[in-house]
C-alpha cells in the first residue's frame, strides 16, 4: 500500500526488493507514489458529532457536507465554511431562521428535502454565498404560501424543487429577482392560479422550465400565457391538474401540439379535463377530442398576441377588445381612448363600455357610432415603461333586409316566368278563331291563305325552333297542292 486517503502518509511495509533498491529507483517509486495521491478516491471523514447525541455525526468528503438522516431539528451551527454542497434532506427540521446559514459563503448546492419545512423567515440565505448558489431543493416538505422574501437573497439560483409541498398559494414576487432562474419544479402541491404575468423575458431570460402539474389549476390565463417567452412555453407543464373542458384550454394544447413543445408530446396521456357538470367526471381529450367538435379551432388556434387589429361586429353585439402587452405586475395600469376621444378606465363609462382589471375593453352592445379607432395604452409606473396598442372596430348593420330584398327579387323572378308561361298558353290555346267563313275552293297553287300564312309564322316562331321551310321551287308547290286537295273542306283552315 502506498498511500492512505489524501494524509499523503506511507504506511505500508517496503518490500525487501525495494530496500536492496538503489536509491535512484526509491525516488522513481515516491514520484509515482505522489501522482496516485491525486488519483486515489476521496474517502469520507467524520466531521464533528452533535451535541444532542454522539451518534449523529455528519460526513465530510472534501467539500460535501452530509447530515442525511440524522433526525435533526434545525440546521447545525458548525458546518464548515469550506462546505460547497451541504445535504440536509431527510431529517425533521420545520424553519429556516435568519442567517442560518451564515459565513457559508462558498454554498452552491443546498438540499433540505424530505423534512417538515413550514417556514423560511426574512433573511434565512443572508450572509451566505447567494450569486454562487446554483441548486436550492425543498421538496417533500410542508411549505403553504411562497412568500416574496424567501429567494430574494438568491440571484444566482438555476434550480428550485418545491415539488411535492402543500402550496397553495404563490405571491406575485415570490420569484423575482431569481433572473438566472433555468428551471422550477412545483408540482404535485395544491395550486389553484398562478402569476404567470411576472414571467416575462427581461425577468427570467434564462428559464425554460416551469412545472405545474399535478395541482389543481382550475382555468388557465391565456392572455397571459399568451405573453410567456417561447421557451418557457415549450418547457410549461400543465398535466394532471383540475382544468375545466373548455375550447380556449383545448386550442391552446392542440396548438402546442402541432408546434411539438415536450410538455404535450411526452405527456399526452395526462392531459386531461373535467366535463362541465359531470363530477368528477374527467377526458383525456387528446384521445377523445369529439367533446370539442363544436370548437373555432380556426380562432383558438390564434394567440391573443396575434389577434387582427381589424375587428367587425355587427349592431347590437358585443366585442371584447384585448390590450395585449409585455407590461406585467400590479403596478401596471391600463387605459382606453374611444374614437370619440373619451377616456375610458375600469370599471368603464356610462354603459355602453366596459373595462376589465386585466386591461380588456368590451362594447356591450355595438352601435353605429362606436366604429372607429381604439387606443389601449399600459403604463408600468415602477419602470417608467409605456406600451400601446391600436384597434380599428367596424360596426356592420343588420343584414336582415337584404335577405329579404333577395328573397323578393327572386320570389318575383320565378312569379314573372310563370306569368309569362301562362300568357303564352292563353295564347297558343285560347284565344278564339275570329276567321271569315272559308270557301270550299282551293286557291292557286302557287298562293298561300291569309290564315295559312299566320298559322306558319305562328308555328315557325312558338311552336318549332327552327325558322319555316321556304315554298320556293315547283316541287315544294306540287306538293302542297297535292296536300290541300287531300284535306275535308272543314279543314281548309287552322284554328288555334
Amino acid at each position: 500500500m502506498c498511500v492512505d486517503g489524501r494524509a499523503g502518509f506511507l504506511q505500508g511495509a517496503v518490500t525487501p526488493a525495494l530496500t536492496a533498491a538503489s536509491p535512484s529507483w526509491w525516488s522513481v517509486v515516491l514520484v509515482v507514489c505522489l501522482q496516485l495521491l491525486q488519483l486515489s478516491p476521496v474517502q469520507a471523514t467524520v466531521c464533528w458529532s452533535q451535541v444532542s447525541s454522539p451518534v449523529n455525526t455528519c460526513l465530510c468528503a472534501s467539500d460535501i457536507v452530509s447530515c442525511t438522516a440524522l433526525g435533526l431539528e434545525q440546521v447545525p451551527a458548525e458546518i464548515p465554511v469550506s462546505a460547497i454542497t451541504l445535504d440536509l434532506s431527510h431529517n425533521r427540521i420545520d424553519q429556516l431562521t435568519e442567517a442560518v446559514f451564515e459565513g457559508l459563503s462558498r454554498l452552491e448546492m443546498v438540499r433540505l428535502a424530505h423534512n417538515q419545512l413550514s417556514t423560511i423567515h426574512l433573511g434565512a440565505f443572508q450572509n451566505t454565498s447567494g450569486a454562487l448558489l446554483r441548486h436550492l431543493d425543498l421538496s417533500s416538505n410542508q411549505l403553504h404560501v411562497l412568500k416574496q422574501h424567501y429567494f430574494q437573497e438568491l440571484s444566482g439560483l438555476e434550480e428550485l424543487l418545491l415539488f411535492d409541498n402543500r402550496i397553495v398559494r404563490v405571491e406575485s414576487n415570490a420569484l423575482a429577482g431569481l433572473g438566472n432562474l433555468r428551471k422550477a419544479y412545483l408540482s404535485h402541491n395544491r395550486l389553484t392560479h398562478f402569476p404567470f404575468f411576472t414571467i416575462q423575458e427581461h425577468s427570467h431570460p434564462n428559464l425554460i422550465m416551469l412545472d405545474l402539474s399535478s395541482n389543481h389549476l382550475l382555468k388557465l390565463p391565456l392572455d397571459e400565457i399568451a405573453n410567456l417567452p417561447i421557451p418557457v412555453q415549450k418547457g410549461l407543464y400543465l398535466h394532471n391538474n383540475s382544468l375545466e373542458c373548455e375550447c380556449s384550454m383545448y386550442g391552446l394544447f392542440r396548438r402546442w401540439e402541432q408546434r411539438g413543445y415536450a410538455s404535450v408530446r411526452h405527456f399526452r396521456q395526462e392531459h386531461t379535463c373535467r366535463v362541465y357538470g359531470i363530477q368528477k367526471g374527467t377526458v383525456r381529450f387528446f384521445q377523445h377530442d369529439r367533446y370539442f367538435e363544436k370548437c373555432n379551432l380556426t380562432a383558438m388556434s390564434q394567440p391573443l398576441s396575434d389577434q387582427e387589429s381589424i375587428i367587425s361586429v355587427r349592431v347590437g353585439k358585443a366585442v371584447l377588445l384585448h390590450c395585449v402587452t409585455t407590461l406585467s405586475g400590479h403596478s401596471v395600469t391600463f387605459l382606453w381612448v374611444s374614437p370619440n376621444q373619451e377616456y375610458v378606465a375600469p370599471p368603464g363609462n356610462n354603459g355602453s363600455l366596459k373595462m376589465f382589471t386585466n386591461g380588456s375593453l368590451e362594447i356591450v352592445a355595438a352601435r353605429a357610432e362606436d366604429s372607429g379607432v381604439y387606443w389601449c395604452m399600459a403604463l408600468d409606473q415602477q419602470q417608467q415603461r409605456n406600451e400601446t396598442r391600436e384597434i380599428n372596430v367596424t360596426v356592420v348593420l343588420h343584414r336582415g333586409s337584404e335577405s329579404h330584398e333577395s328573397f323578393n327579387t327572386g320570389f318575383t323572378t320565378l312569379l314573372g316566368c310563370v306569368v309569362s308561361l301562362v300568357l303564352v298558353l292563353m295564347y297558343l290555346y285560347l284565344t278564339p278563331c275570329r276567321c271569315p267563313p272559308c270557301t270550299k275552293a282551293l286557291t292557286p297553287a302557287g298562293q298561300k291563305t291569309g290564315n295559312e300564312a299566320v298559322a306558319g309564322s305562328g308555328q315557325s316562331s312558338i311552336l318549332t325552333p327552327t325558322p319555316p321551310t321556304t315554298t320556293e321551287g315547283p316541287g315544294h308547290k306540287t306538293s302542297l297542292s297535292h296536300l290541300y286537295s287531300l284535306l275535308p273542306p272543314e279543314s281548309s283552315h287552322l284554328s288555334l
